[in-house]
């Protein structure tokens, strides 16, 4: 008797498609600002870079996101193709 047994998902899948949604959407954005200005419109938020001096080490945090109609979904599409698979 044969058992078919499938592999839990890995969490790092998921941050791969995820990343590659968002940078298809974005550049989707990218390619229709000149016929559609809406698609570029977008949310930035984040934190503000922050740098923590030791005198022998500087480490700098910080990001920021900038979330598109395009590039959500882009992470949506990333998303559901995580749940196919």
């Amino acid at each position: 008797m044969v058992r078919s047994f499938k592999s839990p998902k890995s969490p790092w899948v998921l941050l791969l498609l995820l990343i590659a949604g968002a940078l298809a959407g974005g550049a989707a954005a990218e390619a229709l600002d000149s016929v559609l200005p809406l698609v570029k419109a977008a949310k930035s938020f984040g934190l503000s870079p922050t740098t923590l001096d030791l005198h022998f080490l500087k480490i700098t945090f910080g990001f920021n996101i900038s979330l598109g109609p395009l590039t959500a979904l882009g992470l949506i599409a990333g998303y559901w193709v995580y749940r196919r698979i």
